[in-house]
């Protein structure tokens, strides 16, 4: 069963002028596919072949024999949800469950905002930074290289990727500005509210 490139849930100038067409047309058309092309070709004629993506994930997490299937498994499935992070009308104060989910775990949603854009800017390197659902209470994780909060036990609620190729196009080396216009203009708080509802 061999994976495919997921499309875009938008068109790919749909993020514009926070994130290029240029951007997605690196981060989507070559980095994602790059990711996909390698798994296939990683578990080609292996007991995983037929595996799920999260069941590739479970399986090779923490196994040095199978880090290569792991990263571009784990890189598969974060890109994917990366997507769906983002929306072209995002970004903003929360609504619904996840606004109230949000002041009744930080305090507010300005505590959010700060501890979420310290888990992006702090992440050294490669990484990720989370909203994650965790023994019922929301928590904000950052994740080095392709690691991912399911490895622990956790849901996944939203995503920022912090890889240089999600922004260097765009902003070159100012992290931090990226970071702002993600929760400013981009967050898709409806995904949010519905990983939450089906955690």
């Amino acid at each position: 069963m061999a994976f495919d490139l997921p499309a875009l849930p938008y068109a790919k100038d749909a993020l514009e002028p926070h994130i290029s067409a240029n951007t997605l047309d690196f981060h989507h058309g070559k980095h994602h596919n790059t990711y996909v092309v390698n798994l296939n070709k990683l578990v080609e004629g292996t007991d995983l072949e037929n595996a799920s993506l999260d069941d590739i994930i479970m399986k090779t997490h923490g196994d040095a024999s199978k880090v290569g299937i792991f990263n571009n498994a784990a890189q598969v499935w974060n890109h994917s949800f990366y997507w769906s992070s983002m929306s072209p009308n995002g970004g903003g104060a929360p609504t619904g469950a996840i606004a109230a989910k949000i002041d009744e775990d930080f305090g507010s949603y300005d505590a959010f905002v700060e501890g979420f854009k310290a888990a992006g800017a702090t992440q050294f390197g490669s990484g990720w930074a989370w909203l994650v659902l965790e023994n019922g209470k929301l928590k904000i994780e950052k994740t080095g290289n392709a690691h991912l909060p399911m490895t622990k036990g956790q849901t996944a609620i939203l995503t920022m990727d912090v890889w240089e190729h999600a922004y260097y196009l765009d902003v070159q080396n100012r992290r931090p500005d990226y970071i702002a216009t993600f929760i400013e203009k981009l967050i898709n708080w409806e995904f949010a509210n519905e990983n939450l509802a089906s955690a």
